[in-house]
């Protein structure tokens, strides 16, 4: 039983031993790195909402202005793959009157409304303002919604990344300099989404009426953040 109990003690001795090995000392810090490109390509919102006294008179004259705007965008070059419903309803509307004591009365239903929307994808931005103007002279009557993006925004990413490192590897070297001792080898790093910094958006009310001269469009910049978590070893 001595010798039963001794044995399995000696075999316990490693795993305590390697319990207690202390921890590697690190330094873990956050980079982040931007990139900014001149958009290349804007994602334009288009409605065309309609009123009629019924769903069907309603549809029609909506069907009637889309199909035209839609014509006049793939005319100005806009490709098929590049226009896509992006929302379609019919609602009633209703009115609510009250009685002369200011009491409601039923609802009643007045006619009904229709909304059909585009996203549409131009991807020669000269041609961004006239395409609004025109949309709005041929129906388009809400939206204007523009986001500028980039078709192939690989290029800035791989920059936002070189300079989310190097911004770690400066934050790492401060830290180290700080607490008095020697910057390791890397341990670890990864990295956080790409994501494109929001830009100036135009948006409009877009009456018909207020279509007089082309529409002046900037595109700005677009901004790419990448965030890189990186934990560096302390040399010993």
């Amino acid at each position: 039983m001595l010798l039963g109990f001794s044995t399995s003690a000696l075999t316990a001795l490693p795993v305590l031993a390697a319990d207690s090995q202390p921890r590697e000392a690190v330094i873990s810090v956050a980079g982040e790195g931007q990139a900014s490109v001149a958009p290349d390509m804007a994602v334009l919102n288009l409605s065309v909402v309609k009123q009629a006294k019924t769903a069907r008179e309603a549809l029609d004259d909506n069907n009637k202005s889309m199909n035209e705007v839609l014509a006049a965008l793939k005319k100005a070059g806009i490709a098929e793959r590049d226009l896509q419903t992006s929302g379609f309803s019919v609602q009633p509307q209703y009115s609510y009157p009250q009685n002369n004591d200011g009491q409601p009365q039923q609802p009643q239903l007045i006619g009904y409304q229709v909304s059909n929307s585009l996203s549409v994808r131009v991807r020669d931005l000269s041609k961004l303002g006239a395409i609004i103007d025109q949309s709005v002279t041929l129906g388009v009557n809400q939206g204007g919604d523009i986001q500028f993006t980039n078709d192939k925004p690989e290029g800035a990413m791989e920059d936002a990344r070189k300079s989310a490192v190097a911004n770690a590897i400066k934050k790492a070297k401060t830290l180290a300099e700080a607490a008095e001792v020697k910057l390791g080898r890397v341990i670890e790093i990864s990295e956080t989404s790409p994501r494109p910094q929001p830009v100036p958006v135009y948006r409009a009310a877009m009456m018909k009426e207020a279509a007089d001269a082309a529409v002046p469009i900037q595109g700005g910049e677009t901004s790419y953040n990448v965030t890189v978590n990186v934990t560096f070893a302390i040399a010993q």
